[in-house]
């Protein structure tokens, strides 16, 4: 099963780091965002991935140039020009790096990789800039159960601020909760099950993936909602890589589902 992921933002909300770099490589500890992601699929037997390059998709095909000899123990004879590899630590990944435009939308940019897609076989499609302790086979397992096109994971943001009721007068707070998680609302948290046959929903590179074919395969009753209660966090601005960047330093981020 392929794993495509959306990895040429822009990230305008983070600029101190993408001036420089798209959002996916940014880094959370040593390791860019977009390794996290590719550790968390990989964890569960998912190594075939398929990048989407757009802004500055150079600084991806770099680090995937140079990533196996990072990896590895290596011995350097500058005499005689030769280059031994002495222990392999590399990730077990394919990956395919695909330039899908500057100027291609999400649902454009999923369009120009469907030649590197089976058309028998759902893929998993996530974006380059959130991470989650989210079961993978389990969302697979719940789409082909729901005889749908696509299935996205919902979750519940997690709270910024500490929440409390304060009514028109009262000056004394007496239900006071800290980072509390929103009780109501569950939103898009960017980790999909797709069928290959949505593709023909996009039009072409203009076209929004989350606007008009997802709400279209949504009013045929084709969208399908796997509920995640568990950790999910995306990073959109400074203080979320901040955030994030304190729990892995932690020791105990949730996602580092590899090292539990």
């Amino acid at each position: 099963m392929k794993v495509v992921i959306l990895a040429g933002g822009y990230g305008t909300r983070i600029s101190e780091e993408t001036g420089v770099k798209p959002k996916p490589m940014v880094n959370i500890g040593a390791n860019p965002i977009l390794w996290h992601i590719m550790k968390i699929y990989s964890f569960y037997g998912l190594n075939d991935f398929i990048i989407c390059l757009r802004y500055k998709g150079e600084v991806i095909v770099d680090y995937f140039t140079n990533f196996f000899l990072r990896s590895c123990d290596v011995h350097f004879d500058l005499v005689k020009n030769d280059v031994k590899i002495l222990e392999n630590h590399v990730e077990p990944w394919r990956v395919t790096l695909a330039q899908t435009g500057l100027n291609t939308m999400t649902g454009g940019r999923i369009k120009a990789i469907r030649k590197y897609l089976d058309d028998d076989e759902p893929f998993c499609l996530t974006y380059g800039d959130g991470v989650t302790d989210v079961d993978i086979p389990a969302t697979v397992e719940f789409h082909k159960q729901q005889d749908a096109l696509v299935t996205l994971t919902a979750v519940k943001p997690p709270g910024r601020f500490g929440a409390f009721t304060l009514p028109d007068g009262e000056s004394k707070i007496y239900n006071f909760r800290e980072k509390a998680q929103m009780d109501e609302a569950w939103i898009n948290g960017g980790y999909f099950v797709v069928q290959p046959e949505a593709i023909d929903y996009i039009a072409d590179e203009s076209i929004v993936w989350e606007y008009q074919p997802m709400q279209t395969i949504a009013q045929q009753g084709r969208l399908a909602a796997y509920r995640h209660t568990g950790y999910w966090q995306n990073m959109d601005t400074l203080r979320d890589k901040n955030v994030l960047t304190k729990i892995w330093l932690s020791g105990e981020a949730p996602w580092q589902l590899w090292d539990q």
